[in-house]
């Protein structure tokens, strides 16, 4: 079957599937097998290199062997993502206020992205929102239940968290990085005048905790004044 056959977007989540097949041989791998493999390929060589024939070659079997497992390569990518985000676990428990632990929650997310650089690719397809996926979103709503505001409010703060968490794990990935060097920037008089300051001695963690900070309590607590 065709990966644009089987992926199109009424496919049938890889979640509700069974595990294999009920005919042909017994399996010789199990899915979490293939889905390991997948990672640390991907870890190692980009997401790129990861394909059905890449990874079944890793496991010392042929491509057509996966497909009694998996349906295409987007079943693959969306149980890879799934299974990274299983990595945040075990959740930290409420212990002080909740604007803490979802900062903590947020460093975390950075930390996993470094880990994993290709999931910053895959992590905002909505068919890989799968069982730990879901945890992680449960578990946040968990720790914001002391805030008094509308449950909307709660699910955007989440997102718009993962999508600041996202743009600094691009800016700190090699790919990401960006130069001025070789521009000539005499046009451009305002970033010649700031590239003149001082810049500060500020280390980048603490840009991430403060601008998580100001992202949770502004959206959070704004809302939550609003509604009172």
């Amino acid at each position: 079957m065709s990966d644009t056959a089987a992926g199109g977007p009424d496919r049938q989540p890889i979640w509700s599937r069974p595990e294999r097949g009920s005919r042909g041989p017994a399996p010789a791998h199990s899915r979490d097998a293939i889905v390991v493999a997948a990672i640390t390929l991907a870890d190692t060589e980009g997401l790129a290199a990861v394909s059905m024939r890449a990874v079944a070659a890793a496991l010392g079997t042929g491509a057509g062997s996966l497909y009694r497992y998996l349906s295409s390569r987007d079943d693959l990518l969306d149980l890879m993502t799934d299974r990274a985000v299983g990595e945040l676990r075990p959740y930290p428990q409420v212990e002080g206020d909740w604007l803490e632990t979802m900062v903590l929650l947020g460093r975390r997310q950075l930390a996993l992205f470094g880990a994993h650089p290709w999931l910053l690719e895959l992590i905002h397809r909505p068919s890989g929102i799968g069982p730990q996926s879901l945890a992680w979103f449960d578990n946040c709503i968990r720790i914001l239940e002391p805030v008094r505001c509308p449950v909307a409010a709660k699910f955007e703060t989440i997102a718009m968290m993962t999508g600041v968490v996202s743009l600094f794990a691009r800016r700190e990935s090699p790919a990401g990085a960006f130069s001025f060097a070789g521009v000539d920037l005499a046009a451009y008089p305002h970033l010649v005048a700031a590239f003149s300051q001082p810049s500060g001695s500020e280390p980048r963690a603490d840009l991430v905790e403060r601008t998580l900070r100001s992202l949770l309590t502004g959206l959070l607590l704004g809302e939550s004044t609003e509604a009172g």
